[in-house]
């Protein structure tokens, strides 16, 4: 079964989805509709505001009418490295598909593999503002050596599972 995985992304106040996560979600929503995956799963705990990302991010799934059966939610992982790591005994044995923005996806197939997954990636053209995108890409250069340090690192000390929940 190929399943997205959606890398989570800030909630905003009041448990809105900020617009990375909405993208990503949208996105994996339209790989589900073209029948190019056949499940969901969306990754990412609780941050600064509301409830888990992955919660956030299935509820989202839902509202764009992607049924309970085909989600599910990994809401302990904090970071790229963990949303790999944990998510991965969820994923186990299914054909995995990462889902975010663009420039993020070079760093996430590179943790993926470091974690000894095999991925495929597809990810949205954003629609983020230019400030914001090249505010991103900025971020990603400089964090893709710590995230690969920090995969290499979890790989070698097997970090443990997060929590799952299917699709509420």
């Amino acid at each position: 079964m190929r399943t997205a995985l959606v890398l989570g992304a800030a909630v905003w106040p009041g448990g809105r989805p900020s617009p990375t996560l909405h993208l990503r979600v949208e996105h994996a929503v339209v790989l589900w509709r073209e029948g190019r995956v056949q499940a969901i799963c969306v990754a990412g705990g609780r941050g600064r505001h509301g409830p888990p990302e992955g919660e956030v991010g299935v509820a989202l799934a839902r509202a764009m009418g992607v049924p309970g059966a085909a989600l599910l939610a990994e809401t302990a992982s904090r970071s790229t490295v963990e949303n790999l790591a944990f998510a991965a005994p969820m994923l186990a044995g299914r054909e995995i598909v990462l889902v975010s923005n663009r420039w993020h996806l070079p760093r996430a197939r590179l943790a993926a593999r470091l974690l000894g997954l095999r991925v495929s990636a597809d990810g949205p053209v954003g629609r983020l503002s230019w400030p914001r995108t090249l505010r991103a890409a900025l971020r990603e250069t400089v964090a893709t050596p710590w995230t690969g340090w920090r995969a290499w690192r979890a790989r070698l000390t097997r970090p443990p599972g997060g929590s799952a929940r299917r699709g509420h």
